[in-house]
Formats: C-alpha cells, structure tokens, sequence
C-alpha cells in the first residue's frame, strides 16, 4: 500500500482470532498471559505483545500504525491529547539545562507551557519570529536542544520554512520539532522537509467532528519508540482505546474532509479579503500572504483555517462572534462545524499583553475554522455582524 486514500482505511488493521471486518475496541486494562515466562518476557521487552493499557492496547497500536504510514514516519507513540504530546516530547528530549528555541506563534497553552512550567524544571525557551531563520539562529546557545514551531502558526497562520529550519538544527545538534496540527498529513508532511519529531493534537482534524481528545508524536523509531512509551509506562498521560478508535475511524475521511474544509476556506478568505469592516485576512491560500509561495511549496493547499481583523477592535470583534447565527462559538477546531473564536480573550486570553502583541494577537482578530457548511451560509452568517 502506497496510496494516502488506501493507507487511511487499511494501514495497521489487526484483526482478532474472529476476522473483525471494522477495527476491534479493546476495552481492558490488562492482558493475560500463557506462563510466568511469557510474563517476565513481556514486562522485560524481550517478547513483543500487549502487557498493560497505560502504555500497549492493540486499538492504540492500529491507530499509531495508521497515522505513521499517513505521516510518512517511522514510528508514532499516541498520548491523551495534544499537550500532552508536547509535554511528553519536552520531558523525553531535555533536562534541567536546557534550551528550546520557539516559534511565537505558538497555541497559548504551548506558550503557558514552555513559558512558565518548564523553567521550574530547568528548561528555558526563547522565542523568535516563525519566519526569520535569522532570528532562530541568533537565538542558538549551546545548551540548545529543540527548535519547536508549529506551522501553519496558531491564529495567524505563518508559514516556516520547514526545510531551512531542518538545515539549522542539524548544524547545531538540535531536534526540529514541527507541530503538524493545521494541516494533518493530508496538506503537509514535515517529515519530508527534514523534521526530526512531528506532533498532533489528534482531538481536531484526525478525529474530525469534535467528539474525543488524544496526541501522537511522530518520528524515527530509534528516536522516538523507547523514550515516548517509558515516558507513557512511568508518567501515564495515556490515550484510551476508545478514543484511538474514535480517531481511527476519522483518519478514513481525512482527506475528504481536509479538501472540501480548505475550498470552503478559500472562498471565504477571498470574500473576506474585500470586505470594507476587515482590515487584513491571515490565509496562506491567498497571493496577499507573506509566506504565500513558501506555502505553495510545503503545503498542498492554504487550509482550513480563516484568521483575519475587524476595523474597531474588541468591540467590532465580538460584535462579529455575538451575531453568528450558524457558527458555533468555541475554541475548537477541525470539526466539521465550523467554529469562531476571538483568540485574544480566549485562547491567548492568558498571555500577557505584551505576548500577544509580540505574536500579532490584537484585540480586533477573529479566527475561523472552516467547517463544511455550504460557503455562502458562512459568508452570510459572517456578514450579519460586519454590517451591524
């Protein structure tokens, strides 16, 4: 199997001694062995199998398969969400000492996160525009250990340049971490422009209708496999059966559901882009994007994902959000319901002023995540609150 559209409903199927034609749910915490010997073998690693649901469930492990074979990665370790994975990839991958050079434009939580747990431990970062490479290598130190970004950026969508990224940290020694959140494998694959660890919060676009949380992170086996399941086995941030075959299911229609969210998107963008109550449209589709032609390059299209600035700040904003009528008013997204949200006082609302201004992030930004509703339902419902 080569196909994405093949690998996405066929890839890591295991079926029990009863030939199960849908993927099997394994609802138990623990597995029961032949003997003692298989029992010491299995705890010991010496014999591969199931031993405990913390950190081996055959469900988990189908799901894990498939979303390597989609990623184009060697091996995949699936967590209880999508901090989680971060948060897993940062303890796996440093230690009191160490530096992380990041990308701004990062979800507020990651930022929190990277800002303000990890130096209890010893573990600084610095961050750095997502688009200047110059900026991400004047910030190296020796103790300089990941270079973590997400791309496209959380609202804003900017695009790095993965590739040029790739180049650095492997001439300092460092990890390339690249969060694949916004595009999911359909548009993008890091793994192809040289990142070392890929990650996904798996509760948006790889479930894909709002129903479960769950993480993965991806990479070379002899990179990730061991130090991501010990750090399952020990610390237990664990992603439940159930929901990895909740996500199984989304990963068939991913692309469906990618392609027909990132034309809807497109649409709206361009609408957007020439209404006189907006200020500036974020779309990587659009000519008017600063990245627009690195996009073109990495990504197979601009994506689900709308931000853009109503002309009157947090007023005019929430003005916008107050009267939609068909959009729901949530910070999620990839569901296939589209959703609206004002980050500023939401999903930024815990940075600090001046963070947000350095990450762009001002009181007139809305962010959409396109569903798959019918495009002029969406403008109309958008246009409601720019005409009030």
């Amino acid at each position: 199997m080569t196909e994405f559209d093949t690998l996405a409903v066929r890839a890591g199927i295991h079926r029990s001694q009863f030939n199960e034609h849908s993927e099997a749910l394994y609802l138990t915490s623990s597995f029961v062995f032949q003997n003692a010997a298989q029992a010491a073998a299995r705890f010991s690693g010496e014999e591969a199998g199931p031993v405990y649901s913390r950190y081996t469930n055959p469900t988990v492990d189908m799901l894990q398969e498939r979303l390597a074979a989609l990623e184009g990665a060697q091996c995949c370790v699936a967590t209880a969400s999508g901090m989680s994975a971060i948060l897993a990839c940062v303890m796996c991958f440093t230690r009191a000492g160490d530096h992380i050079v990041a990308s701004h434009g990062l979800f507020g939580a990651t930022v929190q996160l990277l800002n303000n747990w990890l130096p209890r431990f010893g573990v600084t970062t610095t961050f750095v525009s997502p688009t200047d490479v110059s900026q991400w290598e004047a910030a190296i130190t020796p103790s300089t250990r990941l270079l973590f970004l997400e791309t496209p950026s959380n609202p804003l969508t900017e695009v790095s340049d993965i590739t040029a990224l790739s180049a650095l940290a492997r001439r300092v020694g460092a990890l390339l971490v690249v969060d694949n959140c916004f595009c999911t494998p359909v548009l993008q694959r890091p793994v192809e422009f040289g990142a070392d660890i890929v990650l996904h919060s798996a509760t948006k676009y790889l479930d894909g209708q709002g129903r479960v949380m769950g993480g993965a992170v991806l990479g070379k086996r002899e990179l990730v496999y061991e130090p991501l399941t010990t750090f399952l086995r020990n610390a237990g941030p664990t992603l439940s059966p159930f929901n990895a075959w909740v996500i199984l299911k989304g990963l068939e229609t991913l692309k469906l559901r990618m392609q027909a969210q990132s034309a809807n998107a497109v649409r709206l963008a361009e609408w957007l882009e020439q209404h006189p109550r907006v200020e500036r449209v974020f779309y990587p589709g659009l000519p008017s994007h600063p990245q627009y032609e690195l996009a073109r390059c990495q990504q197979a299209s601009g994506g689900a994902i709308v931000s853009f600035v109503v002309k009157g700040g947090r007023e005019a904003a929430w003005r916008v959000v107050d009267s939609t009528r068909l959009m729901s008013i949530t910070a999620n997204l990839g569901d296939v319901k589209t959703t609206i949200t004002h980050p500023a006082s939401t999903t930024h609302g815990r940075l600090s002023p001046q963070a947000r201004d350095q990450a762009g992030i001002s009181e007139g930004l809305l962010r959409i995540a396109v569903g798959l509703e019918g495009a002029e339902d969406l403008r109309q419902d958008l246009e409601r609150g720019l005409s009030a």
